[in-house]
């Protein structure tokens, strides 16, 4: 074997390798889909298996995507990071009330951790990829209008913090519905949401631009790497999230609210993915 042919075994090696993986963040994004069209189809005990599975599935297909695109130190620090901030903020939550307002969780999702379901810090995570991805192409895409050459971190941190926190306008509506949390005092909350204070949103919006403020820091920047995954998911997510509001579940309201929130930074970061630039 000559040098050139032992150099190109490992690099050959290794791309099977990512290929692999990112084919298994595929299957795990198709499943994730699936579970989530099931969704509406599934009650009783079904229903809050399906809820936890499709946690597991969509955050699953993220990291490993992160994995297999930017690398295993990237996949783990966004693990540790989105998850542990997550889990931190969940858990003070609970305890004092901050930032999300005084709520409690019911024991429907699986174990828990300082007092907070296993799953919860894991759905920070699953979001926070797309999110941050979405706010690092909007600042290229901003950076390319304005003739510069360097992205803003910004508007990175300010646009994938609001795609991140607009997507609770979706869930918690979703799962206070389904009994797995409740506030105790939920006023005053938005016109036609019931179950759920403005405070939360708030607070999600602060916790957002923390985790994806510290992802920005600490990740480093890929610009040309594969986001198929993680953009399907969040098209998915936005798309899914208001059809299933305004026909499964008769919450008009709420896919008006996070159907307009959550566009306001989906719809150009799709035109922007659409148009091929890195």
């Amino acid at each position: 074997m000559t040098v050139r042919e032992r150099t190109r075994a490992p690099r050959a090696s290794h791309g099977r390798r990512r290929a692999g993986l990112h084919a298994g963040s595929v299957a795990l994004a198709v499943a994730t889909v699936l579970a989530q069209i099931a969704y509406p189809l599934t009650e009783g005990e079904p229903l809050r298996l399906l809820t936890i599975a499709t946690v597991l599935l969509f955050a699953a297909a993220s990291v490993l995507h992160a994995v297999a695109s930017r690398g295993p130190r990237w996949g783990l620090g966004l693990l540790v990071v989105a998850g542990g901030i997550g889990l931190a903020a969940e858990s003070v939550g609970v305890r004092t009330g901050l930032p999300f307002g005084d709520y409690s969780y019911a024991d429907t999702l699986g174990p828990k951790l300082l007092d907070v379901p296993v799953i919860v810090p894991l759905a920070w995570v699953m979001m926070a990829y797309p999110s941050l991805l979405l706010g690092r192409r909007l600042s290229r895409a901003a950076a390319r209008r304005g003739r510069t050459r360097t992205p803003s971190g910004s508007v990175t941190v300010a646009t994938g913090a609001l795609c991140l926190a607009a997507w609770d306008l979706f869930l918690d509506p979703q799962m206070v519905a389904a009994g797995h949390w409740a506030w105790h005092d939920p006023h005053p909350a938005l016109p036609g949401v019931p179950g759920v204070p403005v405070s939360n949103y708030l607070g999600w919006l602060l916790v957002a631009f923390v985790m994806v403020a510290a992802l920005h820091v600490l990740l480093p920047a890929r610009p040309r790497a594969s986001e198929d995954v993680p953009g399907a998911l969040l098209a998915w997510t936005w798309a899914g999230s208001v059809l299933g509001n305004a026909v499964f579940f008769d919450r008009p309201a709420v896919a008006v609210w996070g159907g307009a929130a959550m566009g306001v930074v989906v719809v150009p970061y799709l035109y922007s993915w659409w148009d091929g630039r890195p």
